[in-house]
C-alpha cells in the first residue's frame, strides 16, 4: 500500500464515524435587522421585547437563553445592535449543539425590536465504529511503521452530546486492538437554578501493547513492547465547573490513577528513572484548577477572537521523591480577520514544572498531542520548562458543498479550503543528565499548508514543513472539532 492510499484510508475512515453538518466559520452570516427608516441616529437605544427561540426540539430553551447576554426589556443603541447578535449568534453556536443559527430582529413600533433566533440541531447520537492509529501521530504511524494495521485500534463508541436536552454528554467508549479502552463519562454542564455551576464524572481502564519508556539522544521516543500489555492505567475523575459568566469558565478536577508497567521498565535495561522509583507500579491523585476564557466565532476552526487558559496542576501529596510535581501552565491565542478572505493568528503556550529534577512519567512537553512544532512530528523534546509559539497566515480559496444522499442527516455536504504559511518557534529546558540534541536550544520550522473544514468543524491539514536541520517533510492531520 503506498502512502497516498494509506493517507485516502485515513481521511475516508475519519470522515465515515464523523456524523455531516454544516460547518460555521462567518460570524457576520445568517443575521438580519429591520428597522424603522426613520431612525437614523446610531447613537439612538431601542428597546428589546421579547426574545423568541425556535428549532430547538431537543435542547432546553433556556440552554440557549443562557448564552446571551441580555434580556427583555433591556435596552441597546442602535450602533451596538449588529455587534451585539453577532456576539449571540457566535455563543450559541459555539455551544456545538446546532449546525446553523439565524438571528432576524424585526421592529414593532418606534423603539422596540423583537430578536428571534432559529436554531438547527446537530444529530446528537452517535452509536459508531471506531478505527484509530496508536502511535503519537498520524505521519509516525506512516512513515515509521509504514501503515502496519497491527498497531490499529477499533472497536465502537456511543456518544450522546445532548442527553436530557441540557447541553450534558455522555461518553461510552469499548476499543481493542494495539489498546485496549474502557471508558465511561457523563458531563452536566448546568446543576442550579442560575445557570452557573456544572459537574463531570469518568472513568476507565487504558491498556496497551507498547509505552514510551525513555527519550533518545536525537530526540526518538524509545517503546518497550511487552508479550502482553506493556501498561495498565486505572483512572477515576470528578470535576467541578463553574461558569459565572458567557465567556469564561473555571474547572477543578479531581483524578485518582493507578499505573502499573512490565517489571523490565524500570530496570537499568530501559529507565529505572520512570518513575524515580524502584517499582513497577504507583497509584496518586492529581488535583488541578483551571481558567479558561474563549470568546471566538467559532470554537472548533477559530478565525477571530481570542482563547487564552492558565492551568494550576499537582500530582502527589509529597515536595519531593517519586513523582511528586507541581506545575503551573498556560496559554493565550488571537485570532484576526485581516479581511478579504485574509486571517492571521498567534498562538502560544508555556509550562513550567517543579521541581526540575522529574520521574520521566513527568517531562513530556514537545511532541506530545497538539503540543508541537510544525515540522518536528516524528520527535519528541522533552522538558520541565517549555514555551511554544505558532504564527499563521491563512487565505481562504473558496467554500463549495456537494448534495449528501440521507437528506435526514444533512441536505449538502460543505468544504472550506484554506491556504496556509506559518512559522513555530519553541524552547524546552530539561536538566543537563537527562537532556537530548533539541532540548536547552532554541528550535524553529516554517513551511506552507492547507485547511480542508468540513463535517462538524472537522479540519483536515496538509502541512510541508522545514525544521532547523532543514529536513523537510510532507505532514497529514485530522483535527475533529468534536
Amino acid at each position: 500500500m503506498t502512502v497516498l492510499k494509506k493517507i485516502f484510508l485515513c481521511c475516508f475512515l475519519s470522515l465515515t464515524v464523523t456524523a455531516v453538518t454544516a460547518q460555521n466559520i462567518d460570524r457576520a452570516g445568517n443575521i438580519t435587522i429591520h428597522l424603522p427608516a426613520a431612525i437614523t441616529d446610531s447613537s439612538a437605544k431601542i428597546m428589546i421585547n421579547q426574545i423568541n427561540v425556535s428549532g430547538n426540539g431537543t435542547t432546553k430553551a433556556y440552554i440557549i437563553y443562557r448564552e446571551i447576554q441580555f434580556q427583555n426589556g433591556d435596552s441597546i443603541t442602535i450602533g451596538a445592535l449588529t455587534e451585539q447578535l453577532r456576539e449571540v449568534r457566535q455563543q450559541i453556536y459555539n455551544t456545538t449543539l446546532f449546525s446553523d443559527v439565524k438571528i432576524e430582529a424585526d421592529s414593532i413600533g418606534d423603539r422596540a425590536i423583537d430578536i428571534n433566533i432559529t436554531v438547527k440541531e446537530r444529530r446528537y447520537i452517535f452509536p459508531v465504529p471506531i478505527f484509530q492509529i496508536a502511535d503519537r501521530n498520524l505521519n509516525e504511524w506512516l512513515v515509521k511503521y509504514k501503515g502496519d494495521l497491527s498497531r490499529t485500534n477499533y472497536g465502537a463508541k456511543f456518544v450522546h452530546y445532548n442527553l436530557t436536552g441540557r447541553k450534558d454528554q455522555l461518553r461510552l467508549y469499548l476499543i481493542d486492538g494495539y489498546t485496549r479502552t474502557i471508558s465511561l463519562a457523563y458531563s452536566l454542564p448546568y446543576v442550579n437554578s442560575s445557570l452557573t455551576k456544572g459537574l463531570f464524572f469518568s472513568g476507565g481502564l487504558s491498556q496497551s501493547k507498547q509505552l514510551i519508556y525513555q527519550t533518545s539522544y536525537n530526540n526518538k521516543a524509545l517503546y518497550f513492547a511487552g508479550p502482553k500489555y506493556a501498561i495498565n492505567n486505572w483512572t477515576v475523575n470528578a470535576s467541578y465547573i463553574l461558569r459565572k459568566n458567557i465567556i469564561s469558565r473555571q474547572y477543578f478536577n479531581l483524578t485518582y490513577n493507578y499505573l502499573n508497567v512490565n517489571d523490565s521498565v524500570i530496570t537499568a535495561a530501559y529507565n529505572p528513572n520512570y518513575f524515580k522509583d524502584s517499582v513497577n507500579y504507583k497509584s496518586f491523585l492529581d488535583l488541578s484548577y483551571t481558567y479558561q476564557y474563549i470568546n471566538v466565532n467559532n470554537v472548533g476552526f477559530p478565525l477571530e477572537g481570542t482563547t487564552a487558559a492558565l492551568t494550576i496542576f499537582k500530582r502527589g501529596f509529597g515536595l519531593t521523591g517519586g513523582i511528586n510535581l507541581f506545575s503551573v501552565g498556560g496559554s493565550y491565542n488571537k485570532y484576526w480577520d485581516l479581511h478579504h478572505g485574509w486571517y492571521f493568528s498567534e498562538q502560544t503556550q508555556a509550562k513550567i514544572k517543579l521541581p526540575f529534577d522529574q520521574a520521566y512519567i513527568n517531562q513530556q512537553a514537545l511532541g506530545y498531542n497538539e503540543t508541537y512544532l510544525r515540522g518536528q512530528e516524528y520527535y519528541v523534546v522533552d522538558g520541565v520548562a517549555y514555551g511554544l509559539a505558532r504564527s499563521t497566515l491563512k487565505k481562504k480559496l473558496f467554500v463549495v458543498s456537494f448534495p449528501f444522499l440521507i437528506k435526514s442527516v444533512a441536505e449538502r455536504i460543505p468544504f472550506a479550503v484554506f491556504a496556509k504559511t506559518y512559522v513555530d518557534i519553541g524552547y524546552s529546558y530539561l536538566p543537563t543528565k537527562y537532556e537530548a540534541y533539541f532540548n536547552n536550544r532554541f528550535l524553529y520550522t516554517y513551511g506552507v499548508g492547507m485547511d480542508i473544514l468540513t463535517f462538524y468543524d472537522l479540519n483536515l491539514r496538509l502541512e510541508y514543513s522545514i525544521d532547523q536541520l532543514s529536513e523537510k517533510g510532507l505532514f497529514l492531520h485530522i483535527q475533529k472539532g468534536l
